[in-house]
């Protein structure tokens, strides 16, 4: 399925696709920008939080870490966990 892109900028979404989310006229949308593609949804699905609400959502209850330390945790993590995989180089559309 495709669609045009006015002189004006706008963006024709199909009935088809409106219907199936149910997005009528005026409905607000977000939309996030993920580099070679963009996601549309419904501004009212992605509530706000504040960090207040997110603290501790991990478990974690041991001691504070540095970001390098982090960053070096992951890296460790990441070569466990490909150790004997093929290495693949990503490199973004055009």
């Amino acid at each position: 399925m495709t669609t045009r892109l006015s002189t004006k900028g706008q963006l024709i979404l199909p009935k088809e696709i409106r219907e199936r989310h149910g997005w009528g006229p005026g409905v607000e949308l977000e939309i996030e920008d993920r580099g070679n593609s963009v996601v549309l949804r419904r501004a009212v699905d992605v509530p706000e939080t504040t960090l207040e609400e997110v603290l501790g959502c991990t478990g974690y209850q041991g001691p504070a870490h540095s970001l390098d330390e982090m960053e070096a945790g992951i890296a460790r993590g990441a070569l466990r966990t490909c150790e004997g995989a093929p290495v693949v180089e990503l490199v973004p559309s055009p």
